[in-house]
């Protein structure tokens, strides 16, 4: 598939997903948070759901959580322009606070995960990456569709997953949640470990492609 046969696929992609999603859970188009990035990129990162600032940009992994990608993407030697990076929910989940009315984040529910996994297979497949870089959990047990997964047991190496039926392989590298380290301090040597054992690993898999990206 050419780049612009992938851009037209994708386009119509946002499109449907975009009607599915109001009549499945009532979200408006100004909402929702598609991918965005090189969408002939051998690698893409996939994360959990859109935060408060995402949703008002409509870009994936800016505001706060931009700055941990960001970190991210140095420690790796590769530029946001190069890759693709997308959510599993395409919308952002929060609870509202019934005294003051304030939103905050919450994990996505299995109804909404498995609302939008659909759709992001269908994501996944037009851009056709040689790697994919979970984030976290729920993008490890959705991108894997296995809830069985836990993203302690597996972050920091490759797994072979299925897309298209069962006619596509591809390598799934998992790791914890950029945003993780945050609350959590002891993951950040493992986490800093993980990102070593992806670079290397990316440079094996992707070969020139790698400084590509």
């Amino acid at each position: 598939m050419n780049i612009d046969d992938r851009q037209k696929r994708l386009e119509k992609h946002k499109i449907e997903c975009a009607q599915y999603l109001k009549r499945a859970f009532n979200k408006e188009e100004e909402e929702l948070v598609f991918g965005e990035g090189e969408i002939s990129s051998p690698l893409v990162l996939v994360g959990e759901a859109p935060g408060e600032q995402e949703t008002i940009e409509r870009r994936p992994f800016v505001g706060r959580a931009g700055q941990n990608l960001n970190e991210f993407l140095d420690a790796l030697e590769l530029e946001r322009k190069g890759i693709y990076i997308t959510n599993v929910v395409k919308f952002r989940p929060f609870k509202e606070n019934p005294r003051t009315g304030r939103r905050s984040n919450r994990p996505p529910t299995k109804k909404e995960v498995e609302g939008n996994r659909p759709w992001l297979m269908q994501e996944l497949e037009i851009i056709h990456p040689k790697v994919i870089v979970s984030l976290g959990n729920t993008a490890l047990k959705a991108i894997a569709n296995d809830g069985r997964l836990r993203i302690g047991d597996m972050h920091g190496r490759p797994i072979s997953i299925k897309l298209d039926k069962g006619r596509i392989e591809y390598s799934l590298f998992p790791l914890y949640h950029p945003a993780s380290i945050i609350y959590r301090r002891e993951l950040a040597k493992v986490y800093k470990e993980d990102l070593q054992k992806l670079r290397e690993y990316l440079k094996i898999c992707l070969g020139r492609n790698y400084k590509r990206c």
